[in-house]
């Protein structure tokens, strides 16, 4: 990589980052353990994923295989899951793959990952909590009776404003400003909730699973009749392949659905600065939850499929309506309930993730250098905090779901393609660099995550890439009109010249 200061491919050496971290203007406090950041990462990757798509890629997709389907969606994200824990215990700094990029790649492509997840996390926030919205909103209508006026009810709804949307945001704004810890202290209470939740659909469902339900556990194959034009997935377009439903190749296609249940992971490492011992800890709990989060899939939809005829499942809310089907109303209100409870932690953590990354941009000085200031007292990025959570609480106030998941999806698959190429390129630049963890087998192991993402992305509609691509582009103007002349390292440059 270039070492010339005056070019966007500069690189910022492991050392000098983890020095960053030591300023005391700009450094957080350690407090996370791997306790904490396997719990985070539980947090957030059990939310509407396995609550709702279940059902969508089994009545679609898969049928009863799509139990496979998890464990193919958990083997890709695993292949990223290798690559993350090096980088994450290597370079313990706040940023994830916005760091490992600069550390590895350069300037230039650190700043359009950086990008990349600022939009992902801020429209993942923004969707989860007017999915939030929508099951409270639903379980007052049911349970008590009680409705919200329609003019404050979100798009999705008639109305206008989402307030519930939009106090959730603010509510969890608050609560990650006085600190990560008291964040997981929240996130633990909630996570037990909702894993009892995940393991009471196990344990009692398995009462009710009927075996002619599993036949045939592989559906005969079907023609898939996706949309045409820009609705049409990227790679039929390039390479004239269709997908197929059900059969083997419908375990594929259900796994470039069920996937995006993973999401999530990938912001545990954005948290590797706030951790006491990231070198032993990021690993464990990149990979300890994403461990955890598969095996709970995986036997979630073997007892669903079970319990209900995979033709007949809910689209919207499988679980819940599994129990409905088998005459247990108050296990579905559990669960329902539960869904609720749950999505309020996907969201506080994905908001996390994006105040990390922002403060790591702006620390840098690719983003003004103001929202790199931490708080005196709970040392957290406060100001980035509050204009983030502010900006989103309104957009999730305003937000329909529409579309907006799938610009979430293709923004976390780029990530890994980043990451587990800068594996490699930092395994050739820096061969005497300590690593506590090692990804196996490189570049086999980052080469696979890779064509897995890839294989993914291409599976996304023509009209998602587009909308990346104009938000890249954005991305790139802001670059070469602030952030080039304006990053610490340009000024290191210009101070070298005299």
């Amino acid at each position: 990589m270039s070492s010339d200061l005056n070019s966007p491919f500069r690189t910022k050496t492991v050392e000098q980052s983890i020095r960053d971290t030591e300023e005391p203007e700009h450094a957080l406090r350690k407090s996370l353990s791997a306790w904490d950041l396997t719990v985070f990462g539980v947090g957030v990757i059990i939310g509407t994923g396995i609550f709702v798509l279940t059902g969508i890629a089994a009545r679609n997709n898969a049928g009863p295989a799509t139990a496979l389907s998890f464990v193919v969606s958990g083997v890709v994200c695993a292949l990223a899951a290798l690559c993350y824990a090096e980088f994450a215990s290597t370079v313990p700094v706040a940023g994830s793959a916005y760091t490992f990029a600069y550390a590895s790649i350069g300037e230039l492509p650190a700043w359009i990952i950086g990008w990349d997840l600022v939009l992902e996390f801020a429209l993942g926030t923004a969707v989860v909590a007017v999915g939030w919205s929508g099951y409270v909103r639903h379980l007052m209508h049911t349970n008590l009776g009680w409705d919200m006026p329609t003019a404050l009810s979100g798009p999705d709804d008639g109305g206008h404003f989402d307030l519930l949307a939009f106090l959730l945001v603010l509510a969890l704004t608050a609560i990650l400003v006085i600190g990560t810890k008291l964040s997981a202290r929240i996130t633990a209470i909630v996570v037990a909730i909702k894993v009892f939740v995940v393991l009471l659909v196990i344990v009692a469902g398995a009462f009710f699973i009927k075996a002619d339900n599993y036949s045939p556990f592989i559906p005969p194959a079907e023609p898939q009749t996706g949309g045409s034009g820009w609705t049409a997935p990227l790679v039929q377009l390039m390479f004239g392949y269709q997908p197929t439903n059900f059969g083997v190749m419908g375990i594929f296609t259900a796994a470039s659905l069920v996937f995006f249940a993973f999401i999530g992971f990938d912001v545990v490492a954005t948290a590797a600065e706030e951790t006491k011992n990231p070198q032993r800890d990021m690993p464990r709990g990149i990979l300890g939850s994403l461990l955890i989060c598969t095996l709970l899939y995986v036997a979630v939809t073997i007892v669903v499929t079970g319990m209900q005829y995979y033709k007949e499942m809910s689209p919207t809310a499988p679980l819940a309506a599994a129990f409905k089907a088998v005459d247990q109303p108050f296990f579905s209100g559990a669960i329902s309930l539960g869904a609720a409870i749950g999505l309020i932690t996907v969201c506080m953590i994905l908001l996390l993730g994006q105040t990390r990354v922002f403060f790591a941009m702006s620390r840098d000085g690719l983003l003004p250098r103001v929202f790199s200031v931490t708080h005196p007292k709970f040392r957290t990025p406060y100001r980035a905090t509050v204009l983030l959570g502010s900006i989103i609480a309104v957009v999730a106030g305003f937000t329909s779901l529409e579309k907006l998941a799938e610009l979430v999806n293709i923004g976390t698959l780029f990530a890994f393609v980043v990451v587990a190429l800068g594996v490699i390129i930092l395994r050739k630049t820096r061969p005497d660099l300590h690593r506590s963890f090692r990804t196996p087998w490189v570049p086999v192991v980052p080469i696979l995550s890779m064509a897995a993402s890839l294989w993914l992305m291409l599976n996304l509609p023509a009209e998602t890439w587009l909308r990346f691509a104009i938000w890249m582009v954005i991305g790139l103007v802001v670059y070469f009109l602030y952030g080039k002349r304006k990053s610490r390292l340009a000024q290191a440059g210009r101070d070298a010249e005299f």
